[in-house]
């Protein structure tokens, strides 16, 4: 594949606004493209062109990226009259970073692969934070020679490409990798929950855990209890990093795909409940790991 010069970034929420930013930074031209006019000013002050229409953003382009909701818009967004592979020049190059089900992604990308185009899904870890950063972990799904194709255009977004597998094995392991973090940081804020219940100081039981046995990320890189690790959103009023909805938009994708393949996830699917009834008290704009206030009876501090 020739080298890649111009990108179509298509879908610029608080995600995909710096992820845009960071490819004009890396060198890239940008044209973007959004339904929000708010978000496009913005694109346009970091630096990108901005259009009317996706046919017009990806007219002419060596490669477009999508960062959207839900498969159901990746889906409409590439194989729409109007969209993507209807207006997309020969040979481009497809990046999905979206979070979507499994199968949306193998269905768009069989589909791109028939028209000749070369497509990765490609979803991201490390939430807002690192997409302003430009130190995201990409989870990469599609074939070797797509993948090789796709490096040049993620590496200005990103600390870590891993290459997970065919077509949707990167929405898998997304999808998978998620549950695992709502998992462990459920039982990490029950945990200090506890241990301030028994009268342990906050600090020493991190001291202690964090090099113990109990030790995780969720602990050591993003505690929920404020005080212990100080750029972690517990000490920010739980400003979200990741919110809980779009955790809890992870944890149903998780347990959709547990359902369809006959897996049991009994934690995976505890998880969800729980973060679905934070949701409903009103938790979903914060960051996931207030969950912990949750816990405490403290929904009114969130």
């Amino acid at each position: 594949m020739s080298k890649i010069n111009t990108i179509a970034f298509i879908g610029l929420g608080n995600m995909g606004g710096p992820m845009a930013a960071n490819l004009v930074n890396g060198g890239f031209a940008v044209t973007a493209f959004d339904l929000s006019d708010e978000v496009l000013t913005q694109a346009r002050a970091q630096g990108c062109k901005t259009v009317s229409s996706i046919g017009e953003a990806v007219q002419g382009k060596d490669a477009v990226v999508t960062m959207l909701p839900a498969g159901k818009h990746v889906r409409s967004v590439y194989i729409g009259a109007n969209g993507v592979f209807a207006n997309a020049k020969t040979g481009a190059l497809f990046c999905d970073c979206s979070t979507i089900d499994v199968q949306s992604a193998r269905d768009v990308a069989g589909e791109a692969q028939k028209l000749g185009f070369s497509m990765v899904d490609s979803p991201v870890s490390g939430g807002v934070a690192a997409a302003s950063a430009g130190t995201l972990a990409f989870m990469v799904g599609g074939p070797d020679a797509a993948f090789e194709a796709a490096q040049s255009v993620l590496e200005p977004m990103a600390k870590a490409i891993y290459h997970a597998g065919d077509s949707g094995a990167g929405q898998a392991a997304k999808i998978c990798n998620n549950m695992l973090l709502g998992i462990t940081m459920i039982g990490t804020a029950e945990a200090f929950v506890l241990a301030k219940k028994l009268g342990l100081d906050s600090q020493r039981f991190f001291d202690i855990s964090a090099n113990a046995s109990g030790q995780n990320w969720s602990m050591t890189s993003y505690c929920p209890e404020p005080g212990p690790v100080p750029a972690s959103p517990a000490n920010n009023g739980y400003k979200p990093g990741f919110s809980a909805a779009m955790m809890l938009k992870d944890l149903r994708l998780a347990q959709d795909a547990a359902q369809s393949s006959g897996t049991a996830t009994p934690l995976g699917a505890e998880a969800q409940a729980l973060y679905a009834m934070f949701d409903s008290l009103g938790g979903g704009g914060t960051d996931f790991s207030g969950i912990i206030e949750m816990l405490n009876g403290n929904m009114g501090k969130v």
